[in-house]
């Protein structure tokens, strides 16, 4: 509570004699290039894992809310996928998730890293310079630096690019310097009522995360296009109250794609489905029974009817 408040006189209406309090909440964005820690930080601010993580860049396809509630405030952070310049019809709706979420924010968290050229996606790193809210640098993977005269010269490179911009060297990895971009973060929030339920979590509903723990697994087993060709879709979702029976589908591309999926003797699907399993039975709290079929759906990245369908444009 800050001192104008403390001082606010009470209202007639006001019998507990109790100081009124302000309430917080707003939009905060994360953007930036492929593979510089925005899921990684996301989950570390959220305190949840609600983005999946690899090493692999555009791994994260939608924009996931997650949201952080206390009684004082409502963050809703969204995560979104790295900029990046688009091949086909699936990367131009990843873009647009990206240009998005620079039109609704009250706050822009801009994530880069200490390897990064400040001259990679120039056109988008314009854009946020002349952003009017608030916009903090998260330079991220600080724990790979060697001293700290790189990265001082790390942040000045970054300052011209930014020179509006408050400067953040952090490491979400090591939660090194997290905890102060939140508390920045929650002194910049604009007051207002919650925009979602004090117990929501993120926006997205529970099939969502089953999709997505499943391409994780794809993304850390399979090789080159592989993971890039492959989309998840949960046609069933029955839940019980102790157990989960989930019915999922991988679309592939190619017919020799639905082949390395599904691997000799169904090996490789099987292994993805039982990483997918273990990870699915902890997110929900219950026991899963997952069953996972491949269907070649031939280009499905450039055809804005599958596309739609799963969810890269509304």
């Amino acid at each position: 509570m800050d001192e104008n408040t403390k001082d606010m006189a009470l209202t007639p209406a006001d019998e507990t004699n109790l100081p009124m309090t302000i309430h917080k909440s707003g939009f905060v964005n994360i953007v930036g290039n492929p593979n510089v820690g925005k899921s990684t930080l996301m989950n570390d601010l959220v305190g949840e894992r609600v983005s999946i993580i690899t090493q692999k860049a555009q791994t994260t396809r939608h924009r996931i809310m997650g949201i952080v509630n206390t009684p004082e405030y409502q963050i809703v952070f969204s995560d979104t996928p790295g900029v990046l310049k688009p091949n086909y019809k699936m990367q131009e709706s990843m873009l647009a998730f990206s240009e998005g979420a620079l039109t609704d924010a009250d706050i822009l968290l801009y994530v880069t890293d200490v390897v990064e050229d400040p001259e990679k996606n120039a056109d988008f790193l314009a854009k946020v310079a002349k952003e009017k809210v608030p916009v903090l640098l998260v330079i991220n993977k600080i724990d790979l630096v060697k001293n700290n005269e790189e990265l001082d010269a790390i942040v000045e490179k970054w300052r011209t690019r930014l020179p509006k911009a408050e400067i953040f060297p952090t490491s979400a990895k090591e939660h090194f310097n997290v905890a102060n971009l939140m508390k920045r973060i929650v002194e910049l929030l604009p007051e207002g009522e919650p925009y979602f339920g004090k117990d929501a979590l993120t926006d997205k509903p529970a099939r969502f995360f089953v999709t997505e723990i499943i391409r994780e697994k794809i993304l850390l087993n399979y090789d080159k296009e592989i993971p890039y060709s492959t989309e998840v879709i949960v046609e069933k979702f029955e839940e019980k109250e102790n157990s989960i029976h989930i019915m999922a589908v991988v679309y592939v591309e190619r017919e020799s794609q639905k082949g390395i999926i599904i691997g000799h003797g169904g090996s490789m699907l099987k292994r993805v489905g039982m990483q997918a399993r273990k990870d699915i039975e902890t997110f929900f709290g219950k026991s899963v029974y997952l069953e996972i079929f491949v269907k070649v759906e031939p280009n499905w990245r450039n055809r804005e009817g599958k596309l739609r369908e799963f969810g890269y444009i509304e």
